[in-house]
């Protein structure tokens, strides 16, 4: 190996190394942090201690972990297969149809991503409450069954997907829906992968409209859990980071388990 090739290599993974560290020192501390006591914390104790129990215990006596934690995955989980239905049948429609009008829709739908959510919220509200779907599954989800970065990224990524297919299955007799189910499905499982981590990892991180709409205790969700932890005059950190560290958990598992998917939908594949 040539000297300035070794030099290279050297200086690559040197930095890739310091970058791994500095990326992952965060995760590292709040798992450490999540085992010690609050006065630890504070002193910047950065190793693991022996208080994990204790603060477990103080955690559940505090919140009903449980339920929140089902709030939490059952509106996030359900909010993510409701809007990845819709998203892909509209990304579907949008680039399956030929239709010269469909490109001006789009570029409204695109314009309503410059429009920040809270300039929607007082509307949303006046209009959920009137609605009676306040402290609801289907008020938490609605606003974002269906957005405008989904329905485009599901059209872009169905760029490549070839067209002939669906036309050799409606010779076939398929209808429509069939061609989706059947078809689009399988071949573009890789979007709909990547489409489910991003869809669920945004509910799941939902604070401002729960913090709105969930107004009962028993229906709040884990971010506004944590906000709670912080409102007193004391603060036990370590109830507190072992509580980030149980909301973290889920899409930490949901991303390393379906990593290759995920990057394989964002570069847009299709086998």
């Amino acid at each position: 190996m040539k000297k300035g090739k070794f030099l290279s290599n050297v200086l690559m993974y040197s930095f890739l190394v310091i970058t791994c560290f500095f990326s992952s020192f965060p995760f590292f501390w709040m798992v450490s942090a999540a085992t010690n006591k609050s006065i630890d914390i504070i002193k910047g104790k950065v190793f693991f201690g022996t208080n994990l129990i204790e603060n477990f215990l103080t955690l559940i006596k505090t919140v009903n972990l449980g339920q929140i934690f089902w709030n939490s995955l059952r509106n996030s989980a359900v909010g993510t297969l409701a809007g990845i239905f819709i998203c892909s049948l509209a990304g579907y429609g949008f680039q399956i149809y030929r239709d010269k009008r469909k490109d001006r829709l789009m570029s409204i739908l695109l314009l309503s991503m410059m429009v920040p959510f809270a300039s929607k919220l007082v509307p949303l509200y006046l209009m959920f409450s009137k609605a009676k779907l306040l402290d609801t599954t289907m008020g938490f989800i609605l606003p974002f069954i269906s957005t405008a970065f989904l329905i485009f990224f599901f059209r872009q990524s169905s760029v490549s997907f070839p067209i002939e297919i669906v036309q050799a299955a409606r010779v076939d007799g398929l209808g429509e829906f069939s061609i989706y189910a059947r078809v689009y499905f399988p071949i573009m499982a890789p979007t709909f992968a990547a489409a489910a981590i991003v869809t669920f990892m945004n509910n799941w991180n939902q604070y401002l409209w729960p913090l709105i709409v969930l107004q009962k205790q028993e229906n709040r969700t884990l971010p506004i859990m944590l906000t709670g932890f912080t409102a007193g005059y004391f603060i036990d950190y370590g109830m507190l980071m072992l509580a980030v560290t149980i909301c973290t958990l889920p899409t930490i598992f949901l991303f390393v388990t379906q990593q290759r998917r995920f990057v394989a939908g964002i570069l847009g594949s299709v086998k």
